[in-house]
């Protein structure tokens, strides 16, 4: 059996302590929102974390939503919350990717932060220990690298169920192919934390396998006692259909095989066959391109006044 990775609970992590830490440290600590179609909950998300932690508590030193819908409605709702709202496409880093693992990857160019938390924008009844919980860990001890949160999430009524592509898929590939890795448990989790020299020195899958391409490229980076996860209670949020999770599925599957040495480490589009629900025969486009390192980046370097080493 694997050794469990250090977890916490986010009760242990008062703000004002934590305040207090990333005071006496000199870091700067970022949230991050990827937003793309979430204009009905972004907002409370933002109100909620400047209330408590930058008003309140002085812990947060900004709120970045980044923004990748189509229309302009998302956008309205983050910035009339007080958030930063970076367009995803008006960035200087190049072609523009696709998918939540872009956004993500672009978000570490955009924030200023030493410490990036990232949670997911369609939380409903968003708590501001969703924040504490995950960069509690990074102040709290140097060597711990990247935090993931854990939770109960309820489904149809029931208190748990949810994380359905967590247990049918992201775990067994993680037992099978990366056992060092299983005892994170919920490798999918959306909400999560970061150091700077952690998060750009590593690559990140553009679409939905971002979540386990982060976990096994900083374990095999870092060690995974760099690695840590926290007990955030419960998430409540919009669950999807299966037909909805089918591609995120599919992206997570590439990615695992890729990162094993399974499937050629080659940018391009997959395709998952289906049915839809009159049998008729359709295939799904999957982009599963992975963007290297940010620091290897012009455009980053430039901006953060980093010299590309050998």
């Amino acid at each position: 059996m694997p050794g469990p990775l250090a977890t916490f609970t986010h009760t242990a992590f008062a703000p004002d302590a934590l305040a207090a830490a990333k005071r006496a440290g000199g870091l700067r600590i970022s949230v991050c929102l990827p937003a793309r179609d979430e204009s009905e909950t972004v907002g409370a998300i933002v109100s909620t974390i400047r209330e408590h932690l930058i008003i309140g508590v002085p812990l947060v030193d900004e709120v970045v939503v980044m923004d990748d819908s189509p229309d302009s409605r998302t956008e309205l709702a983050a910035a009339r919350a007080g958030a930063t709202v970076v367009r995803v496409p008006d960035l200087p880093l190049g072609d523009v990717g696709w998918g939540k693992g872009y956004a993500l990857w672009a978000s570490v160019y955009a924030c200023a932060g030493d410490l990036i938390c990232w949670v997911d924008a369609d939380i409903r009844s968003f708590p501001p220990h969703f924040v504490t919980g995950l960069v509690g860990p990074l102040l709290a001890d140097p060597g711990i690298g990247f935090v993931k949160g854990f939770y109960r999430r309820p489904l149809d009524g029931a208190a748990t169920g949810g994380g359905r592509v967590t247990e049918l898929m992201a775990r067994p590939l993680l037992s099978h192919l990366f056992p060092h890795l299983a005892t994170v448990r919920q490798p999918l989790a959306g909400e999560y934390a970061g150091r700077r020299a952690v998060l750009d020195a590593v690559p990140f899958v553009e679409g939905w396998g971002v979540e386990l391409g982060l976990l096994i490229d900083i374990a095999a980076r870092f060690g995974p006692a760099a690695i840590a996860q926290c007990d955030l209670g419960v998430r409540h949020h919009r669950n999807r259909s299966l037909r909805d999770l089918g591609p995120q599925a599919m992206e997570i599957l590439v990615t695992a095989l890729r990162k094993a040495g399974l499937e050629p480490a080659v940018d391009g589009t997959h395709r998952l066959v289906r049915f839809d629900d009159e049998y008729r025969l359709e295939a799904v486009e999957l982009s599963v391109r992975e963007r290297p390192p940010m620091r290897e980046h012009p455009a980053y370097r430039a901006k953060h006044g980093l010299e590309l080493t050998a």
